[in-house]
């Protein structure tokens, strides 16, 4: 059987054993899916590449903490959102934050896909989505396109409950007036 036709379970214990044919196969399964979900968060192409690649070798090394093969996908994709949220937290502390229009698509499978990418309404919102204010538009990608709810939107931006839920309340109202205005 070649490694394309392996199923997860198996490519991840030939990983554990180090297998470099299998680690390529499961990059090359999840590489578009992750960087499109750091490149939602940092803005920046090219530390999004960085945060993929990070990423992935900090799976690797960590496949034996992983319980269940079956949630790879998702469990990959906790470590890309948190070393993304790390990298935009470290970059507003030093006032970084990037403000340009980086056009990308989402192709993941819980976001929006390349179809509905093209529907002009969705390209108006994530055009206003990328207007807001940096902690608006981070907290509508995680709770929209990410899909977390508030409890895991406050752990990640160490929000409490409340402040999260009026944060996120307060950049749909934001987004709804940007929108109205176009």
């Amino acid at each position: 059987m070649t490694s394309t036709n392996q199923n997860i379970e198996q490519l991840l214990q030939l990983c554990q054993s180090g297998n470099q044919r299998a680690q390529l196969e499961i990059y090359n399964r999840y590489n578009k899916a992750m960087y499109n979900t750091a490149i939602r968060i940092v803005k920046d192409s090219f530390k999004a590449e960085d945060i993929m690649q990070e990423s992935f070798l900090t799976a690797f090394t960590k496949l034996n903490s992983l319980q269940d093969p079956n949630v790879f996908g998702a469990w990959l994709k906790r470590i890309v959102v948190n070393n993304s949220i790390g990298y935009y937290n470290k970059a507003v502390k030093q006032n970084e934050v990037p403000l340009d229009n980086v056009i990308y698509k989402v192709e993941d499978d819980n976001g929006i896909n390349e179809n509905e990418q093209n529907n002009e309404k969705v390209k108006q919102i994530l055009d206003a989505m990328k207007t807001l204010k940096p902690n608006y538009s981070l907290s509508l990608s995680l709770h929209l396109i990410e899909g977390y709810d508030y409890e895991e939107i406050g752990d990640i931006m160490n929000l409490s409950y409340a402040n999260c839920r009026t944060l996120i309340s307060r950049a749909k109202e934001s987004l709804r007036k940007k929108l109205v205005l176009n």
